[in-house]
């Protein structure tokens, strides 16, 4: 591997809070019944719209999706940071990862996770800050995906998409590039049907990973 794409949510940040509060502000602004933590993260990983459609329910009208969509998002934007941090090992692990090219690619709003980022002091480690409303398709098609690899300079098949989900996966699968699942995400995988190339138990395991390949590559040259 010599590029590294990440997701965000569930995988370089810990957001689960800060999502399901605002989620449960949004059906109580619609005056339904708020939804259980883990239900609502599992909606997590396709993009707002999805998310919120996802918690109303089949029945919603468009109307009332998009004010509902409206309201969660002004509502997430003043508490984005409230109980959002980075997973432990994180930071470290951009640190010792500096010189390799890496990029986030999300459905999360582009400018709410630039400012997340930022936020957090992480966004310095990133060539590219791209979101789901950055191109005409999101995760899992592979528009986004192949756009980073262009401005970072390689191939696929040198660069991982690192995430916490299957649509992380199936991103990566369409795109031809390694898959790298974190194991302590919150994101929805079904493990069977989207087997990843790698489970990482702790970000600092990418710098190995790197490593290794850089290695191998120079012994492969001479």
């Amino acid at each position: 591997m010599r590029a590294l794409i990440f997701d965000l949510d569930g995988t370089l940040i810990d957001s689960k809070r800060d999502l399901v509060l605002s989620v449960n502000a949004t059906l109580r602004e619609m005056r339904r019944a708020e939804l259980p933590e883990d239900l609502v993260a599992s909606y997590v990983g396709s993009g707002a719209p999805v998310l919120i459609s996802r918690a109303l329910g089949g029945a919603a009208k468009p109307e009332e999706l998009q004010h509902a969509l409206k309201f969660f998002l002004a509502h997430y934007e003043q508490h984005k940071l409230d109980f959002t941090k980075a997973y432990l090992g994180v930071r470290e692990a951009l640190e010792e990862l500096r010189g390799v090219p890496m990029a986030v690619l999300t459905n999360k709003p582009v400018n709410i996770s630039v400012r997340i980022l930022e936020g957090l002091g992480l966004a310095e480690f990133f060539r590219a800050i791209y979101g789901g409303n950055s191109f005409a398709t999101k995760k899992p098609d592979p528009l986004g995906a192949n756009t980073v690899l262009g401005e970072l300079g390689v191939t696929s098949a040198q660069a991982a998409m690192v995430g916490d989900s299957e649509v992380d996966v199936q991103t990566a699968r369409n795109a031809g590039m390694i898959s790298a699942i974190v194991n302590f995400g919150f994101g929805t995988h079904d493990r069977e049907r989207y087997p990843a190339d790698i489970y990482i138990d702790r970000m600092e395991e990418l710098v190995a990973l790197v490593r290794d390949g850089d290695a191998t590559e120079k012994n492969r040259l001479g």
